[in-house]
C-alpha cells in the first residue's frame, strides 16, 4: 500500500509534469499576430488623419510608406508544416504579404476595423482561395491565380484592357514538380495530387500582360496602390516578384516593394519609374518578361 508521504510526492512530480507539457505545448504554438506596435502605430496615424477617407490606392499609398524600411523576411507564412495557419507580420515582410498586408490593412480601415482579428479577417479573405483555409492548396501560390481570384472576389480588378497588352502564354508547375522546396508538401504528399488539379485550372486560363518594351507606355495610366506583377519565362513560373505603384508628388509612377537584393533587405521605394526599373532589373534577371497589374477596389460593405 503507498504511504500517503509516498502518494503526495508522486502526485506532484505527476502535476509537474502534466504542467510542463501544457507549458511546451501552449509554448509550440505558433504566433499568428506580430508586430503590435507598428499596427498600433499605422491605426493611431491613420485615425489622426482621416486616412480611410482617401481613395483606397492613396490609402495603400499611405500604409505602404508606413512599412517602408521594414526587414524582407522569407518564408513568414510557413507556421506549420500541418496546419495551415493565416497569419500577420508587420515585423518582417516578403514582396507578397507586403502587397497583401498593405491592401488588408487599406479594406480593414476603409470598412472601419481596428482589431487584429479585423486585420486576419481580411487577410484571409485576401490570401485563400475564395476567401476559405481547408489546408496548404487553398493558399494562392502563384500570383496569377491570386490576382484572378481577388478580381472574382470584387476586390481588385486586372488591368488587362489597357493598351498594350498581349496574351500570357507562361504555364505553372513549378510546386509540383520541385515539392522538396516545400516542406507542406514533403509532410503531406497528398496534397500535390491537389495542388496539381490547381495547375491544371490555372493554365487553363486566357491572361494578359505587358511586355518588357509596353511597360512605358501604359506606366501614365498607372495609379498609387496598383499591384504589379513580375512576370518570368522561368519554367513553371508566372510571376516572380510583385510590388506596387507609388506616384510621387513629381507624378513619378514608382516600384515600391519588399526588396530581397543582399544591399536592401527592406521594404523600399525604387528610384527612378517603373519602367527603368524593370528594364534595370532585366540586365540581372534576363528571365523578366514584364508585368501584370491589378487595381484595388473599394469595399463595398463597413463593419459596424
Amino acid at each position: 500500500m503507498i504511504s500517503r508521504r509516498s502518494f503526495i510526492r508522486n502526485s506532484i512530480a505527476t502535476f509537474a509534469m502534466c504542467s510542463l507539457s501544457a507549458y511546451d505545448a501552449i509554448a509550440a504554438q505558433p504566433t499568428v499576430f506580430r508586430g503590435a506596435d507598428a499596427f498600433r502605430r499605422i491605426l493611431k496615424t491613420a485615425s489622426d488623419n482621416n486616412w480611410e477617407r482617401l481613395p483606397i490606392g492613396e490609402l495603400m499609398g499611405k500604409i505602404a510608406t508606413e512599412l517602408e524600411g521594414t526587414p524582407y523576411e522569407a518564408g513568414t507564412l510557413e507556421l506549420s508544416a500541418d496546419l495551415e495557419i493565416c497569419s500577420v507580420n508587420l515585423e518582417a515582410l516578403d514582396c507578397v504579404t507586403f502587397v497583401e498586408t498593405t491592401l488588408a490593412l487599406a479594406r480593414m480601415l476603409k470598412k472601419g476595423g481596428r482589431t487584429e482579428a479585423d486585420l486576419l479577417q481580411e487577410l484571409q479573405l485576401i490570401r485563400y482561395r475564395g476567401g476559405i483555409i481547408v489546408d496548404y492548396s487553398t493558399r494562392l501560390h502563384y500570383t496569377s491565380d491570386w490576382f484572378v481570384d481577388n478580381e472574382a472576389k470584387h476586390i481588385v480588378q486586372l488591368l488587362s484592357q489597357l493598351p498594350g497588352a498581349e496574351d500570357f502564354s507562361q504555364k505553372v508547375g513549378f510546386m509540383t514538380s520541385n515539392p522538396k522546396y516545400y516542406k507542406q508538401l514533403q509532410a503531406h504528399p497528398e496534397l500535390i495530387e491537389k495542388m496539381k488539379s490547381q495547375e491544371a485550372k490555372i493554365n487553363q486560363r486566357s491572361l494578359k500582360f505587358f511586355p518588357l518594351n509596353k511597360i512605358a507606355s501604359v506606366e501614365p495610366l498607372l495609379k498609387t496602390g496598383d499591384i504589379v506583377g513580375i512576370c518570368t519565362s522561368t519554367p513553371g513560373l508566372d510571376i516572380t516578384h510583385t510590388g506596387l505603384v507609388f506616384r510621387d508628388a513629381q507624378g513619378t509612377a514608382h516600384f515600391m516593394d519588399a526588396s530581397s537584393r543582399k544591399a536592401v533587405m527592406k521594404v523600399v521605394l525604387e528610384p527612378g519609374s517603373i519602367s527603368q526599373k524593370l528594364i534595370q532589373s532585366q540586365k540581372q534577371s534576363p528571365k523578366l518578361t514584364g508585368a501584370m497589374f491589378a487595381r484595388p477596389l473599394e469595399p463595398k460593405a463597413a463593419r459596424r
